[in-house]
C-alpha cells in the first residue's frame, strides 16, 4: 500500500492503481482502498462508509454499461491528490456518454482514502465518437492517456 506523504512517482502510482481498480467494475475490490469511515461527495450524492461505497458502485455499474475510465494526476501535496478523469459508458438503451470530472482525494497515514470529492459532467456522444476501445478491465499500458487524447 502506498502511503503519504506522496511524491510524484507514488502519486502517479496511486492514480493508476485507482484507475485499474475502478476499471474492474468490482465494488468489493474498489472499496478496499477506502477507510471504513470514508466520506464521499459524488455529484450531488453523499456516501458515508465503505459499505455505502459498495452499494453506490454496484448501482453505478448496473447503470453505466461497458464502463472504461482514464484517470490523470493533476496535483499532489503530502496526503492529498487532485485527479482529473474521463470515462465512457452507455445506458440500457444504447446511448453513449463521456463523463468528465475532477476528484480531490485525502488519505490517512495508512494509505486508505478518507475523503473523496468528485464533480462530474456527462456529455452524450455517438458510438463513432468513442475513444476508449480496450477490452473490459485494465487499460493497456500503450493506450493513450487523457492528455494524449486531447481530453
Amino acid at each position: 500500500m502506498l502511503v503519504p506523504p506522496f511524491n510524484q512517482q507514488t502519486a502517479l502510482q496511486k492514480v493508476r492503481m485507482a484507475e485499474d481498480a475502478w476499471n474492474s467494475c468490482d465494488p468489493q475490490r474498489v472499496s478496499q482502498v477506502y477507510s471504513e469511515d470514508t466520506r464521499w461527495r459524488n455529484r450531488s450524492e453523499f456516501v458515508n462508509g465503505r459499505a455505502e461505497v459498495v452499494t453506490f458502485l454496484a448501482r453505478k455499474w448496473a447503470k453505466e454499461l461497458e464502463y472504461r475510465l482514464i484517470k490523470e494526476l493533476w496535483a499532489w501535496h503530502e496526503d492529498k491528490l487532485a485527479v482529473r478523469f474521463a470515462y465512457e459508458w452507455h445506458d440500457d438503451s444504447g446511448n453513449w456518454f463521456r463523463s468528465y470530472g475532477n476528484e480531490n482525494w485525502h488519505f490517512g497515514a495508512d494509505g486508505l482514502m478518507i475523503q473523496r470529492f468528485a464533480c462530474i459532467n456527462d456529455l452524450p456522444i455517438g458510438s463513432d465518437q468513442r475513444l476508449f476501445h480496450w477490452p473490459a478491465g485494465r487499460r493497456p499500458d500503450d493506450h493513450p492517456g487523457l492528455s494524449d487524447l486531447g481530453l
